[in-house]
């Protein structure tokens, strides 16, 4: 067993991707790389901006199903925990802010996969990723060729790839606290002509914390089930064909909320919620289907396809009101109250909102690869097309002395919200990348041509019977991306680059601007042996920065959806990844280190009803951007076990615009967080884990919204099984 070469660090970075499938197929023709990796062999990589792969063997070592810890490895990410098991992500680069992961560009396979990535870009699905097999990571001048949102970057999830075997599969199971299981299953293999690949993931917890009162359980259930077939015509053929067909369905039913706690109960008994939440509950269903088509017209030109489509329907019933206030305006407190037997009533009232929505989002897009020698050189069209349907209604119930809830009027759906948010867009873009003696130069220029539509019929009119008042927006853009890097020698590269970042209005907004930017970057790589490291400086630069008032970040009822302009603002910092594998007597000893300082300011005052922003005056920073953050793991190797420890610091962050000294009250402290994972081999395919997220059971807040506290995931010990075949 070549230990060294099992267990590379994951500093692994990729060189521009297509705006198509991006996975490697099965039997592939070495002339259609889909998917261009440098770094593992030591050479030094010549990718403009910043560009990191997480590797299967990454992936695994830590085996997170929570997408945010696994992006903490990545330099220049940010994320806001909310229920502790990464059910809905909330992640930014770059300062852009996490709220829903709306300012970052999320992908499944090349393909566009929030929900409505135009229209309604909050993302309240995410692909599952515990399902995912490798984890792409592009900010800055590497991201320019994708959108709608060119600012943030880019995170590409890969599915399962087809194995090369005629038969081959792995079954993972696993048992931990607080009623976790994971069953995670795949069985595939490849013909002469035909290959396929099956897979099914299923995970669930009772959740971590308990109801006031009740028995009710706080948890969730989700299952994915994923099916590939690839044709593919014979190697010699005069034109080398591949045709994929995907198939996906997950759904979820979690019994979450957006009810957290008062500063007193947080130190109270930090792991509770208020009997008025008792009902909330989240359910959701996706499906997807997407088709990719390959073809190698020459030795120079290769052209790829890909069809997709995704439908995607939540309803998240859940507290909005309790005893006449909404939850940042007193409600938390009354249901507070309330649960102490504070208050003079033997009953109070509680609105439980029915968030039902259903999405659509589906498109054809296409990119021809063309290897003009010195020029390595993209052109790339999509045609996209989305929509949200809001078609909410409010559900009343008492909440008594006994803390049994029962309904007191039911809601008549389409009653609260009654609008579709739909867009239509355009886009074309070309890339290229020119050699010239130890010079690297990346030319991009991208063309967004959108229309973004409101249809709103009010609350009056449920059935839809009469016109709807109507909104809308027509964009067109062109965001032009230059990078250059130079090579020193084999072991140094120097890189920089320049792009304009973009970010469409929201479809009922008709004077919002455009949130537009420029980025910069400069840093440098250096890989020698065992050693790799790297360095990048970034400025953001923006005319004008949006900020979308939504309920997860406590938005009022009547104000959601609603969009403000924050004009100017900057965003600075610095990223560094470095990593070293020391070799000590029959043991590997990798030890990776992750940094992010950011800087934020805004540089105009104003007002605005974005409980994050309110009133912003000239020199405040943004909320939810901390200072550093800094990542460290140390792992030990053997022959047939293999031990990490991760260590993960976040320094205190606002959570409104402010500057100077923070308010405790508006504070997320530093805290610092440490997981344990260990393997053992009991035989070449037969594996057994150990996990151990937050070892030390760091008790802290991960976010404050509604005017109360969420608070982090505690201890969990997890153990594991894997059979291979």
């Amino acid at each position: 067993m070549n230990v060294l070469s099992s267990f590379k660090p994951a500093l692994l970075s990729i060189a521009v991707l297509s705006a198509m499938s991006s996975i490697a197929y099965a039997n592939d023709n070495d002339d259609m790389e889909h998917l261009t990796i440098f770094g593992s062999d030591g050479v030094v990589n010549d990718v403009p901006g910043s560009a990191h792969l997480i590797s299967q063997d990454e992936l695994e070592k830590f085996d997170f199903t929570d997408i945010m810890r696994t992006l903490t490895s990545v330099p220049g990410v940010y994320v806001l925990e909310e229920d502790g098991y990464g059910l809905r992500p909330n992640i930014g680069m770059r300062g852009t802010g996490q709220n829903r992961s709306e300012k970052v560009t999320i992908m499944e396979d090349g393909v566009l996969a929030a929900p409505a990535p135009y229209a309604a870009p909050s993302a309240y699905y995410f692909p599952t990723a515990g399902r995912m097999q490798q984890i792409e990571v592009l900010k800055g001048t590497s991201s320019a060729m994708f959108g709608p949102r060119t600012t943030g970057g880019v995170v590409n999830l890969l599915s399962r790839q087809i194995p090369e075997q005629s038969l081959a599969g792995q079954v993972n199971v696993n048992v931990g606290q607080d009623g976790y299981a994971k069953a995670h299953a795949y069985v595939g293999g490849s013909g002469d002509n035909v290959s396929s690949v099956f897979e099914v993931f299923r995970y669930q917890a009772d959740g971590f914390k308990d109801i006031n009162h009740s028995d009710r359980e706080t948890g969730f259930v989700k299952n994915d089930v994923l099916a590939k077939v690839l044709v593919h015509s014979d190697n010699s053929a005069k034109y080398y064909q591949e045709l994929e067909f995907k198939l996906k369905f997950s759904d979820e039913d979690s019994d979450e909320t957006y009810m957290g706690l008062t500063q007193a109960d947080f130190k109270a008994a930090p792991y509770t919620r208020y009997s008025a939440s008792q009902l909330d509950n989240m359910a959701t269903e996706h499906k997807q289907a997407q088709i990719n088509h390959h073809i190698q017209l020459s030795e120079r030109f290769t052209l790829g396809t890909s069809l997709y489509y995704n439908d995607f329907s939540r309803n998240w019933y859940k507290t909005s009101k309790v005893n006449g206030d909404s939850l940042s305006k007193g409600g938390i407190e009354n249901a507070a109250a309330f649960d102490e037997g504070a208050l003079p009533f033997d009953e109070i009232s509680v609105d439980i909102k029915a968030n039902n929505r259903n999405y659509l989002s589906k498109g054809l897009q296409t990119t021809l690869d063309a290897d003009l020698n010195d020029h390595q050189v993209k052109f790339g069209v999509r045609l996209h097309k989305d929509e949200m349907d809001r078609f909410q209604w409010v559900d009343k119930y008492a909440l008594d002395s006994t803390y049994q809830m029962s309904q007191t009027s039911a809601g008549v759906p389409g009653s609260d919200s009654n609008r579709i948010d739909s867009a239509e867009a355009l886009a074309v873009f070309v890339h290229d990348e020119y050699t010239i003696g130890e010079f690297i130069i990346n030319a991009g220029l991208r063309y967004e041509d959108m229309t973004i539509e409101r249809h709103d019929w009010g609350k009056s009119d449920s059935a839809r019977d009469n016109d709807p008042t109507h909104k809308k927006n027509s964009v067109d853009v062109l965001l032009p991306s230059l990078a250059l890097t130079y090579r020193v020698n084999d072991e140094l590269i120097i890189l920089g680059g320049v792009q304009k970042g973009f970010a469409p209005p929201a479809p009922g907004n008709e004077d919002s601007d455009n949130e537009e930017s420029v980025n910069y970057e400069l840093g440098l790589r250096f890989n020698r042996a065992a050693f790799n490291s790297e360095a990048l400086f970034f400025y953001s630069d923006y005319e004008n920065m949006h900020g979308n008032c939504t309920a997860s970040q406590g938005c009022e009822d009547d104000n959601i959806g609603n969009q403000y302009n924050a004009g100017e603002v900057e965003v600075s910092g610095l990223e560094v990844k470095t990593g070293y594998e020391f070799a000590v007597s029959n043991l590997l000893v990798p030890v990776n280190l992750t940094y992010t300082f950011t800087e934020t300011e805004f540089l105009n005052s104003f007002s605005s009803k974005l409980d994050t922003w309110g009133s912003v005056v000239k020199g405040d920073e943004l909320p939810y951007v901390p200072q550093n953050q800094l990542q460290f793991t140390v792992g030990m190797v053997g022959e047939n076990w293999r031990s990490d420890l991760l260590v993960r610091y976040m320094d205190e962050m606002r959570t409104t615009a402010g500057q100077g000294s923070i308010i405790s009250s508006q504070a997320i402290d530093s805290r610092t967080v440490v997981d344990l994972a260990a393997h053992y081999n009991i035989a070449d395919n037969q594996e057994i884990t150990l996990n151990v997220d937050n070892l030390l059971d760091e008790e802290y807040i991960s976010t404050r919204t509604h005017g109360s506290i969420m608070v982090g995931k505690p201890r969990s010990v997890t153990l594991g099984y894997k059979y291979s075949f």
